[in-house]
């Protein structure tokens, strides 16, 4: 860079530029430039350096000073009082006061030596020799201001334009520390999130990738008897055995090592234990081998240590007594699900709720429980027991007698209903075919089925009693009534006949009963009427489910008295286009043992929680159906079946025991369509002056021959009945009746 000139620069017009406050500067007053020009030492920077401490130029301290010059007028200019240079400049100069550099003598440092200084002045034209020439100062003569004038507008300071503002760099490192300390809150909140909020969502996600889930089986309620002891069916402890086809080595040996211990074939064990995906696409890692294994058999099974081979808590089903009201009682699945009978229709109440513990576990060789590692456990709650009206010894006799008597006639099928008179509550409710409700499966499915609920019949005579009720309910008949009594009766396009002819002889309603009648029969319903009969067999409990308590009850069918044709005035009431069920037929002869009074039969005594709280059933449905008197007259005239001369229910006589009842000969109905053979059916009560119990025997027999079985199982059942329950025998022999008076 080249030295700097001491020259001094000239402007545009060729002159010498000194300090801005030069006498050759445009626009500057001829006064104050004169001033200037005659101090060449002032007006640059020396103007600058010539300060004086207190803040005045060496102008204002030589006038001060007494030099003869005039004070002369300061200026916006000239007044540099407040100038921050000049503490600055002071130190520069070595701190020498400003009359000497006004006085054009140079300051000395501390040092003492002379220090040169350059000041910047404008040479002045005029001789040196001549005074300077001063333009004489214009005095403008003050007057008043006139009507008119205007004050020129001022004219506003021009402003210097502002240099372009450059880049702050403290701003951008400011912006730049914002958007950092933004982005690390940002991300240190996402954390936060994800750590205390999200933590459980995202844990669980994992959790079935490391977890294993066991099923906590909740125990099943028992099923009891009336006296609540004495188990039905109940549930035991047990273990399954179960296969993890993944980790197991050799499947052939495995299988047989396990099917003499499982007794299931080697072939079907080895099918379970082959490797097979789920839906999922998964390996399956549990597959069921057996279900219910004796806890004894599964300790001899885990000391072997197959591999993939481990057992775990189940439970078993057990039903004590095996056949033992097994149509009535039902069995359940391995899971312990209630498939048919009561087990199905109270599965609610049995089943509980199972439990489940979920624990998270290792892999491969370390696949076990992993010590404080995840686990959950869901206790199971158990499920409540039932008793049942049932009476354990009862049904078992009951049961039998009917398998003894059945064994004389192939093919058929029979059931036996036993009612508590008084109460509706079923004691004992017999089928024949039964089954081993322990191992359901190998037995056929009508083996299973409950005769007594689902058996549709056409009762035949054990109708009539239904018909002579009403009649006298209604005043039709009376307990002496009689009538003559044709051997036939034509109703329609049919004839009605009787087996026992009176030939047009007078024949008493005790007469009528005792030898089942068609005809008499007929005749009192002509008197009757058909609205009122069908009124009684609803009010009997007819053409409705008992609602007992087994699942697919049937409901039988009442004939509307508009589907009547001519000859359903003779059918119908001698029990014929009428499908009943057993049980049906046996609670309406507990309405005529209770005095008129329908209850409606039930097998639920009360349930059991599992804290042990006992809650009775609810109570039966009842209603009068017969008056006491002429339910009472009614049982009476039913006496004669069983002790009239050559009746037809001699053999439904129990010795010691007054017995009303009645036999009937029907058919059996299938999907509304009559089977080959007979039903033939007894019902009957005792003791007959104060019924307790009534039993109905039911027995359908392809091939003929029910009529030899019905009555005699019923005096083998009943007379055990009053036996078992310690009825004491009749105290007055049974009245003798008239048939022909």
């Amino acid at each position: 860079m080249p030295p700097r000139s001491e020259e001094p620069r000239r402007d545009a017009e060729g002159s010498r530029r000194g300090s801005s406050r030069g006498g050759g500067q445009r626009g500057t007053p001829p006064r104050a430039a004169a001033e200037r020009d005659a101090d060449p030492g002032l007006g640059g920077i020396s103007d600058a350096r010539a300060y004086t401490p207190r803040g005045r130029t060496v102008r204002e301290g030589g006038a001060a000073a007494g030099t003869g010059r005039a004070e002369q007028r300061r200026t916006p200019r000239s007044n540099r009082s407040q100038d921050p240079f000049r503490p600055a400049l002071q130190v520069l100069d070595g701190g020498r006061g400003a009359a000497g550099r006004a006085a054009g003598r140079p300051g000395r440092r501390d040092g003492g030596a002379a220090r040169a200084t350059v000041t910047r002045t404008v040479t002045d034209r005029t001789p040196r020799d001549e005074p300077p020439v001063t333009a004489p100062r214009r005095r403008v003569a003050t007057r008043e201001p006139r009507r008119g004038d205007h004050t020129p507008p001022r004219r506003p300071a021009r402003k210097r334009p502002r240099p372009p503002r450059l880049a702050d760099p403290g701003r951008r490192l400011r912006l730049g520390t914002a958007l950092t300390l933004a982005l690390f809150v940002a991300v240190g909140v996402r954390l936060v999130v994800l750590q205390t909020v999200d933590t459980p969502a995202y844990a669980d996600g994992g959790l079935a990738d490391r977890t294993r889930t066991v099923q906590l089986p909740a125990p099943r309620g028992a099923i009891f008897d009336r006296s609540g002891e004495a188990a039905l069916a109940h549930s035991v402890e047990a273990r399954y055995v179960y296969a993890d086809p993944t980790r197991i080595v050799d499947i052939a040996a495995t299988a047989r090592a396990l099917s003499p211990l499982l007794g299931i074939p080697a072939s079907e064990l080895a099918e379970k234990m082959k490797p097979r995906k789920r839906i999922n696409g998964v390996d399956s890692q549990f597959e069921y081998l057996a279900r219910g294994v004796d806890i004894d058999r599964a300790k001899e099974i885990m000391a072997l240590k197959l591999p993939g081979i481990a057992t775990h808590r189940d439970e078993r089903r057990e039903v004590p007594g095996g056949d033992l009201a097994a149509n009535l009682i039902g069995f359940t699945s391995p899971d312990m699900v209630g498939l048919e009978g009561l087990e199905a229709r109270f599965d609610d109440l049995l089943h509980g709720e199972d439990g489940q513990r979920v624990f998270e576990v290792g892999l491969g060789d370390l696949a076990a429980p992993i010590p404080g590692g995840y686990s959950s456990t869901t206790k199971a709650k158990p499920g409540s027991s039932v008793v049942l009206t049932i009476d354990r010894d009862l049904q078992y006799m009951v049961q039998r007698i009917l398998s003894e008597r059945m064994q004389q006639v192939q093919g058929s099928t029979g059931a036996a209903v036993v009612l508590d008179a008084r109460t509706g509550e079923v004691l004992a409710q017999a089928s024949h075919p039964t089954y081993n409700a322990a191992k359901p499966f190998p037995s056929e499915p009508t083996d299973r089925e409950d005769a007594a609920t689902s058996f549709i019949v056409d009762p035949g005579s054990v109708h009539k009693p239904i018909t002579f009720g009403a009649a006298l309910q209604e005043g039709v008949i009376t307990a002496d009534t009689s009538f003559p009594v044709a051997n036939a009766i034509r109703k329609g396009d049919t004839w009605f006949r009787d087996t026992h002819q009176a030939n047009g002889r007078r024949m008493s309603v005790a007469g009528m009963m005792a030898y089942s009648s068609n005809v008499g029969t007929i005749q009192i319903a002509d008197k009757l009427g058909a609205e009122r009969l069908l009124d009684y067999q609803r009010r009997f409990g007819l053409g409705k489910p008992t609602e007992v308590g087994m699942p697919g009850e049937a409901s039988g069918r009442l004939l509307p008295v508009e589907e009547w044709s001519d000859s359903s005035h003779g059918s119908v009431p001698i029990g014929h286009s009428v499908d009943a069920t057993p049980l049906q037929m046996a609670a309406a002869y507990a309405a005529i043992a209770n005095d008129g009074t329908y209850i409606q039969p039930h097998l639920l005594k009360e349930t059991i929680a599992p804290n042990g709280k006992r809650t009775p059933a609810p109570a039966p449905e009842t209603r009068q159906v017969l008056s006491p008197d002429n339910a009472a007259a009614l049982r009476t005239i039913m006496e004669a079946v069983t002790t009239v001369d050559d009746a037809t229910g001699l053999a439904a006589a129990v010795p010691g025991y007054r017995v009303a009842g009645k036999t009937g000969t029907g058919w059996r109905l299938v999907d509304g369509k009559k089977q080959p053979g007979e039903v033939a059916s007894f019902i009957g009560m005792a003791p007959a002056e104060n019924p307790r119990y009534v039993i109905a025997v039911f027995v359908h027999s392809p091939s003929g021959g029910g009529g030899q079985i019905s009555a005699p199982a019923f005096q083998d059942m009943m007379t055990f009945t009053l036996r078992h329950h310690r009825v004491p025998p009749s105290t007055e022999p049974a009245p003798t009746f008239t048939v022909f008076p």
